[in-house]
């Protein structure tokens, strides 16, 4: 006996889909529960499954046309059965819509097989089905991968939804061919003797920076503020003026932003300064002393460079460079680490182009400083090379706000970008 196969409705919204492919040809045995026809959703293509088993008398409807919910789109029979699919159709025609599942109302509606081709580019947007592994491709980027042996999970899909079209394999053709990554080995351990855990008590120093760091995170509101500084001219004098300098008395770049930083400061003396009376008053330092933050064993010590303002570039890398070593060998003396009103940290040794500082109570400032990198830069409409530096400064809101630290940050930038005001 022949039987109708309606489309189904996949999902409550679904009022139509596309039947994409039929997989299952005229005149073709197909079983119960077997894969009859691809159709599209506007979520995705899904299998179609056969209801009853039986041959594929005639498909009611083309491949590429929109088909409403319920309507018929194939008649299922035995092999040499004569239908009279006039009169089979008609009937079914005559029906209510509650006894075929869906709104066929007059036999001119399912006569004929329904036609009509999706437009190209709504049929790429709708094409896709998922694949084992959540791959997802359209009929017939599958049919293709599988005559031409492509890998689907090789392929990148421009489908919506990231669904594998036709025009993907296509290109995945084109192009060169990709080696894979080999799978995951597991090799044995090198060696079996894995320390065990220990606990080691942290060194004084290390305790001392942890409470200090813990009291200005807790009660310094701190901002920051980040600018960019070109050091051409800043390299060009350091490279004169080492050369003509003994091996052990060359000058760092720090050595320069220390001056730099300690010039600026006289113009900003809230950045120079500290909270006292209950931080209820604010002492302005009259003494510019630069701790300068040195990396030793378990820690870090900010050695002092006094009234950095008053001396020579020359003097100043003496100085910071005798008090560094002392304090890398143990050997510091207090007034080394002692009476600092700004801090300066640089990383810049260690190729960090940028970082924040935590504030070195009780001071109401400090400057992180970035290595000095070669980057290319526009000048005159022309992209040429150039040296580039970053800071950043970390400022006790209490004392001053964002305004005044980028105006300080300014200030600096005209003793670090014409470096010859540092030597008068």
């Amino acid at each position: 006996m022949a039987e109708i196969v309606n489309m189904p409705k996949l999902g409550f919204d679904m009022a139509e889909g596309i039947l994409v492919r039929w997989v299952v040809s005229e005149e073709e045995v197909v079983q119960k529960g077997q894969v009859l026809a691809e159709i599209e959703t506007d979520k995705a293509t899904v299998e179609v499954e056969s209801t009853y088993a039986g041959v594929v008398r005639r498909h009611l409807v083309d491949e590429g046309a929109i088909v409403p919910v319920s309507t018929p789109i194939a008649v299922i029979g035995e092999a040499g059965e004569e239908i009279d699919f006039d009169q089979l159709i008609g009937d079914l025609g005559e029906k209510p819509a509650s006894d075929v599942g869906g709104d066929v109302s007059s036999k001119t509606q399912i006569e004929q097989p329904i036609t009509g081709q999706v437009p190209e580019k709504e049929s790429e947007s709708m094409e896709g089905a998922y694949l084992p592994g959540g791959v997802r491709a359209s009929p017939l980027a599958r049919r293709m991968a599988e005559e031409l042996g492509i890998d689907l999970r090789n392929v990148n899909g421009s489908g919506s939804g990231g669904r594998i079209v036709k025009a993907d394999l296509e290109a995945y053709q084109a192009a060169p061919p990709i080696e894979l990554e080999p799978e995951a080995v597991d090799y044995p351990l090198l060696s079996t003797e894995i320390p065990g855990d220990r606990l080691i008590p942290l060194s004084k120093l290390r305790v001392a920076i942890g409470k200090r760091m813990v009291q200005s995170k807790q009660e310094y509101p701190q901002f920051f503020v980040t600018h960019e500084y070109d050091v051409n001219k800043l390299m060009d004098l350091r490279a004169q003026v080492n050369a003509i300098l003994p091996e052990d008395e060359k000058t760092s770049v720090n050595d320069y932003i220390i001056k730099g930083v300690a010039k600026s400061l006289r113009e900003f003396p809230n950045l120079n300064a500290k909270l006292d009376d209950g931080d209820q008053s604010v002492v302005y330092y009259g003494h510019i002393n630069i701790g300068v933050a040195v990396a030793v064993e378990n820690g870090l010590l900010t050695v002092v460079c006094r009234d950095a303002d008053l001396k020579s570039i020359r003097q100043i890398s003496k100085e910071v460079r005798l008090m560094a070593n002392r304090a890398r060998e143990g050997k510091v003396k207090a007034a080394d680490i002692e009476g600092s009103t700004f801090s300066v940290s640089n990383l810049g040794m260690f190729a960090v182009e940028e970082f924040i500082a935590i504030i070195n109570p009780p001071e109401a400032a400090i400057l992180a400083v970035g290595s000095v990198n070669r980057v290319p830069v526009i000048k005159e409409d022309e992209v040429v090379p150039g040296w580039r530096m970053k800071a950043t400064i970390s400022v006790d809101h209490r004392v001053s706000d964002g305004a005044e630290a980028a105006r300080y940050l300014q200030a600096l930038a005209r003793y670090l970008e014409e470096p010859l005001r540092l030597m008068v």
